[in-house]
């Protein structure tokens, strides 16, 4: 019998479970950069973007009992890739630490969200 485990945090619906635990993996639906009660924020500012997906990112881990180190792989969605890479890139190395999971960085067109610069979803695993 498998193990299930689902978290949302129930600020909208969209038919998707913010995170899904089979038998110990949890894959992360893409996180992006809003605060604890839904409001986009960073608007034009791909690094205060990415801080705030990484502390989102975090708090799904947290729900699973897990942190970043046991990351797994990690998917980056970027609009202009070109231009927002290397901020994105080093701010990911350093909320990684030492740790280096397998992962893609991927340049989108565009985003649900119109002010939306970066999106992150996850795989990772409970010990």
């Amino acid at each position: 019998m498998a193990n299930i485990k689902t978290y949302n945090h129930n600020l909208w619906d969209h038919g998707i479970s913010q995170a899904y635990s089979v038998n110990g993996t949890i894959y992360i639906s893409g996180q992006f950069s809003h605060d604890s009660e839904g409001a986009f924020i960073g608007e034009g500012d791909i690094e205060t973007q990415t801080r705030q997906t990484l502390k989102n990112l975090d708090h799904v881990l947290a729900e699973f009992g897990v942190t970043k180190s046991n990351l797994a792989y990690v998917e980056i969605y970027l609009a202009d890739a070109g231009e927002h890479s290397d901020s994105v890139i080093r701010l990911f190395k350093g909320y990684l630490g030492k740790h280096r999971p397998a992962g893609t960085l991927v340049g989108v067109p565009y985003f649900a969200f119109p002010a939306q610069l970066i999106e992150i979803s996850a795989v990772a695993y409970t010990d």
